[in-house]
């Protein structure tokens, strides 16, 4: 345990010193994003309550990733760096439009894009509600969110306080994540899963995917549940081999 450790605080450090930091305006929204690497581009959304640095920069996906790609990863509004509005309306689909913005922003007509658990869920809805937009999806212990479906139903009606710094107008507008069945069987974009064998979101999310698109690959990393998952080697090395092989199926 040590030696993993000891390997993650050194792939941070190395992260922390070569990355590029900057800040944009979405509409109003002050969003934090850093930059890596040349190369394909691609967009990694970190969960609920996490940063791009606490998801990806700590575990040292950027700094793998950012060795064959232009890694580009956002503290999504509500958390990190970027501004934290409070209002119910301010996220559901304006957290996607955050990222459509992004990459307007960077000159990008079209990027892959990788989402862990809440960022799965952003991602799924930026590919369905802008596939020309997205080159290819990896979802990271998550999958799909059905229109109408009990869970979109607890969504609308989470209730709780401010956790973490963030508002509880995020967690209201998760519901806005849902997608269609006929969005999902139309999606034309390689999509592969990562999931942790012992997640929860396996049964709840990702099934229901898998259902409807059994051509989905899923990648199932042994032992792992899903806070544990992004933090083992093998959800590295299984991340990137599925983004080689999105890439080569576009």
């Amino acid at each position: 345990m040590l030696k993993i450790l000891l390997g993650l605080a050194a792939s941070f450090a190395l992260t922390s010193l070569s990355l590029r930091a900057d800040d944009f305006d979405s509409a109003g929204v002050r969003i934090h994003y850093i930059v890596q690497g040349s190369g394909e581009p691609v967009i990694l959304i970190h969960g609920l309550y996490a940063s791009a640095q606490k998801n990806w920069g700590f575990p040292g996906v950027i700094a793998d990733l950012s060795q064959h790609y232009r890694v580009i990863a956002l503290d999504c509004r509500g958390h990190g760096d970027s501004d934290k509005p409070t209002n119910e309306g301010d996220y559901g689909m304006k957290m996607v439009d955050d990222v459509v913005r992004l990459m307007d922003h960077l000159h990008l007509a079209s990027a892959n894009i990788v989402g862990y658990s809440m960022g799965g869920m952003i991602a799924l809805k930026l590919a369905a509600t802008h596939p020309d937009r997205v080159h290819s999806v990896v979802l990271g212990g998550m999958g799909w969110m059905k229109e109408g479906s009990p869970l979109q139903l607890v969504w609308e009606g989470m209730g709780g306080h401010e956790r973490f710094g963030a508002p509880p107008a995020l967690l209201h507008g998760f519901a806005e994540f849902a997608v269609s069945a006929n969005q999902i069987t139309a999606l034309k974009m390689p999509i592969a899963v990562v999931v942790g064998e012992r997640d929860p979101c396996r049964k709840m999310y990702v099934d229901p995917l898998l259902q409807i698109r059994p051509d989905i690959p899923e990648h199932v990393i042994s032992g792992a549940g899903h806070i544990t998952c992004i933090l083992k080697p093998e959800f590295k090395t299984e991340l990137a081999a599925a983004l080689s092989r999105n890439l080569a199926g576009r």
